[in-house]
C-alpha cells in the first residue's frame, strides 16, 4: 500500500547539502523546505483562509490535538467533515499529538506507561491521553500528517529521565502505528527524542526508523538552550533521518533557525513566532526586527519593509499600524501577522532558490548581514 505522503528529492545543494524537494499529500504538493504557519484552533490567528494562499501564500499549516480536542471536541470536527471542511481550508493540514502540551502542563498532569492523566488548562477537569486514544483524535480531524504521541523532555534533564523518557516515545510510537486507522489518507510521522544526549539521539532515530513510518520529526530542542547545542543536537540527529522521506524539525520558526535547519537538511518548520510577535507590535524585516508600536515610528510614513511583497507592505505605513497597535485595533494585528508570516514564506522561496542555485551558505552569510545577526 502506498503511504499517503511521499517526498521527492528534486535537488541537494553542493554548498550545504540542504535539500530542495517535494512532498505529495491527499490535499496537493508542498515545496520544500517549507514554513508552516500555526493554526492551533483551526484558524492562524485572525487571518482568513483566503489570506493565507492569497496573501501569505501558505501550502500548508499546523493544527493541534490537545487544543482542539478540549474545544471544540474532535467528534464535533469529525462531524463538519473533518479539519478541512470545518476550517475551510483546501490544502495540507499536519496534527500535532498534543504531547508538547499535555507536558508542558507540569502539575496538571501525570505520565504513566499507558499514557499521560492531565486536567485541562481551561477549566480543570480530568484527561487521559494514550498512543490509542491520541491515534483516534487525529483520525476524526483528518489532517494528512498525524504525529505520533511522544514525551518531550524539559530542559535540562538528566541522562537517566531522557533515556527513560525516549524509550517510552518509542514504545508509544509503536502503539500509534498500530492503533493507526486511515493509512492510505494520513501519513503517521515519529518524532525522534533524546535531548541533549547523542547516543540517545542515535537509538531512538534508529529504533523509530525500524517502525517504517513516512516520515520524521526531530522533537525536544529549540526548548530554552542556548544556540550552540540547538545546532549540536540538529547537525548531528538530521543525518541519521531516511533521505526519502520527510524530515520536520518541530518548533522553529525565527529566521536564522529556518535557515540552519534547512542547511541541515530539513523540509519541514514551524512555530506560532510569527503571530505572536504580531501581537505585540513587531514586525519582521529583511534589515531585522521592527518594534513598531516604539515611538520612533509615530511619524514615519513608510512600509515596514520596502523589499516585501505582502499586502501590508504595499498599502499601509509604519505610523498607520502603530497607530492600530497602540489603540488595540485588531487590524494592526491582522496587518503584521499578514506581514511577518509572508516574510517566513518569503524567506523559504529564497531558501529554495539558493539552494537549486548551490549557493545557500553565501545566502545565509548575506542574511545573517543584514538582519543584524
Amino acid at each position: 500500500m502506498k503511504p499517503a505522503v511521499t517526498y521527492e528529492l528534486l535537488h541537494e545543494c553542493k554548498q550545504t547539502g540542504a535539500r530542495r524537494g517535494i512532498i505529495h499529500t491527499p490535499h496537493g504538493d508542498i515545496q520544500t523546505p517549507v514554513f508552516m504557519p500555526v493554526g492551533t484552533q483551526a484558524t492562524v490567528k485572525s487571518l482568513t483562509p483566503e489570506e493565507l494562499k492569497e496573501e501569505v501564500k501558505a501550502e500548508i499549516i499546523l493544527s493541534n490535538t490537545y487544543h482542539l480536542y478540549l474545544r471544540p471536541g474532535n467528534k464535533l470536527v469529525k462531524k463538519a467533515g473533518g479539519l478541512h471542511k470545518f476550517m475551510k481550508w483546501d490544502r495540507p493540514i499536519l496534527t500535532d499529538s498534543g504531547g508538547f502540551q499535555v507536558f508542558s502542563l507540569g502539575d496538571l498532569r501525570t505520565i504513566e506507561e499507558e499514557g499521560v492523566y492531565f486536567k485541562s488548562h481551561l477549566d480543570g477537569s480530568k484527561h487521559f491521553f494514550s498512543p490509542e486514544s491520541v491515534m483516534e483524535i487525529e483520525n476524526d480531524l483528518g489532517a494528512d500528517i498525524i504525529m505520533a504521541f511522544d514525551e518531550c523532555c524539559p530542559y535540562p534533564s538528566t541522562y537517566e529521565y531522557t533515556k527513560k523518557s525516549m524509550e517510552r516515545t518509542t514504545r508509544w510510537a509503536a502503539r500509534c502505528k498500530a492503533a493507526q486507522k486511515d493509512a492510505q489518507n494520513q501519513a503517521l510521522f515519529g518524532i525522534i527524542q533524546g535531548g541533549f544526549y547523542k547516543d540517545l539521539r542515535k537509538q531512538s532515530a534508529k529504533d523509530l526508523i525500524d517502525l517504517e513510518l513516512p516520515g520524521y520529526a526531530i522533537g525536544g530542542i529549540s526548548v530554552g538552550e542556548p544556540k550552540e547545542e540547538f545546532l549540536d543536537i540538529l547537525k548531528y540527529t538530521t543525518p541519521l533521518m531516511p533521505k526519502d522521506k520527510p524530515r520536520y524539525l518541530m518548533g522553529v520558526g525565527t529566521p536564522d533557525y529556518l535557515i540552519e535547519a534547512a542547511i541541515a537538511g530539513i523540509d519541514m518548520c514551524d512555530c506560532v513566532l510569527p503571530t505572536r510577535i504580531a501581537r505585540n507590535g513587531t514586525a519582521m524585516t529583511w534589515n531585522g526586527k521592527v518594534v513598531v508600536r516604539n515611538n520612533t515610528y509615530s511619524e514615519d510614513f513608510t512600509p515596514l519593509d520596502e523589499e516585501c511583497d505582502c499586502y501590508t507592505c504595499k498599502n499601509y505605513t509604519k505610523a498607520y499600524i502603530r497607530h492600530l497597535i497602540k489603540a488595540n485595533e485588531i487590524l494592526g494585528v491582522r496587518l503584521l501577522s499578514i506581514h511577518n508570516l509572508r516574510f517566513l514564506t518569503k524567506l523559504m522561496e529564497r531558501v529554495k532558490i539558493e539552494i537549486e542555485q548551490d549557493n545557500l551558505l553565501n545566502f545565509k552569510n548575506e542574511f545573517y548581514n543584514k538582519y543584524g545577526y
